[in-house]
């Protein structure tokens, strides 16, 4: 992602088609784990939901708290189908040839009917990403887009975890002060090792499609690899990727596995961190901080400070 410039980011929500066999229903519908990814690119200065709205009442309280336009598309009285979609498609061809500054649509469904929209914008210079439930998502409109978000509904069992480590955490405060003070500490330190044992319990696995785009990037590189090249590479031909769904919570901790594999090394120059290959000679390490570059108490806070990538595989 080109981090000199900061997006602006027009989204459209196809809002029938997000929670019909989804998962989803107009009253769970949580916008914020979308709006989250999404800010992290850039500026969402454009929020507009598409539906008969008569039908899915209880959505509007949440997605007016995110700032989303309701736009209400009645059914038609001659097909008893509503025209959201095509409403949802004009407004968004429109927005595109009037607004220059707007750069990044995102489209949240998983219609492949939105392919053609999506061939359009992208060759009218904008980049496209798609939001959907994977479940009941088109792989035509993934291969479509730029990048794919991936919605999940929270399942009973999280919802209910979630809420017993909150009454954990307030009985935990509450016998700080009292005679249950040990029996606290046991419940907190029980906590820990659970939280542990489902760390070392995940499962991590370098994906096949990370393995071969380094392969093929360091084969015609005649020096060092910016990560974000490798990761943008990999987004181009593969644009649901998500290395957590690998068990890797960042990207550089899925360079780090790799490394570990002899697929690459990591070099550092100055405060950038670069990829070379597995047989390349490291530099001398900066004054300083000599073997502890490649520590872990370091590897969040360093290794994801990329610098735009110069050339374009």
């Amino acid at each position: 992602m080109d981090t000199k410039k900061e997006h602006r980011i027009a989204l459209f929500l196809d809002f029938e088609n997000l929670v019909t066999n989804t998962g989803f229903t107009a009253g769970n519908f949580d916008l914020q784990p979308a709006m989250d990814r999404l800010l992290e690119r850039g500026k969402v200065v454009f929020r507009r939901a598409y539906c008969d709205w008569s039908r899915f009442k209880e959505a509007k309280g949440n997605l007016h708290e995110f700032g989303v336009e309701l736009i209400d598309v009645p059914p038609s009285t001659r097909s008893g189908k509503n025209g959201a979609d095509m409403r949802l498609v004009i407004d968004a061809l429109e927005l595109c040839y009037a607004r220059e500054h707007i750069d990044t649509f995102a489209i949240a469904s998983g219609d492949s009917d939105f392919c053609p929209l999506a061939y359009k914008l992208r060759e009218n210079g904008r980049q496209l990403i798609g939001i959907a439930v994977k479940e009941a998502t088109s792989p035509l409109f993934v291969k479509a887009c730029d990048e794919f978000i991936y919605l999940r509904p929270r399942t009973r069992a999280e919802k209910e975890k979630e809420k017993r480590g909150h009454e954990s955490e307030e009985s935990t405060k509450g016998r700080k002060h009292g005679k249950g003070h040990a029996a606290g500490e046991r419940q907190g330190k029980d906590a820990a090792a659970n939280k542990e044992k489902g760390k070392a319990e995940a499962k991590t696995e370098v994906p096949e499609i990370a393995t071969e785009v380094v392969q093929r990037l360091l084969a015609r590189a005649t020096g060092s690899i910016n990560p974000s090249l490798i990761k943008e590479t990999i987004v181009r031909k593969e644009p649901d990727f998500d290395e957590r769904e690998h068990g890797f919570s960042t990207f550089a901790k899925l360079l780090a596995a790799m490394e570990q594999e002899g697929l690459l090394k990591r070099v550092q120059q100055g405060r950038q961190w670069y990829v070379v290959g597995p047989d390349s000679a490291l530099p001398e390490p900066t004054k300083g901080r000599g073997a502890r570059q490649h520590s872990e108490e370091h590897e969040e806070d360093e290794e994801e400070i990329y610098p735009d990538p110069v050339d374009d595989f």
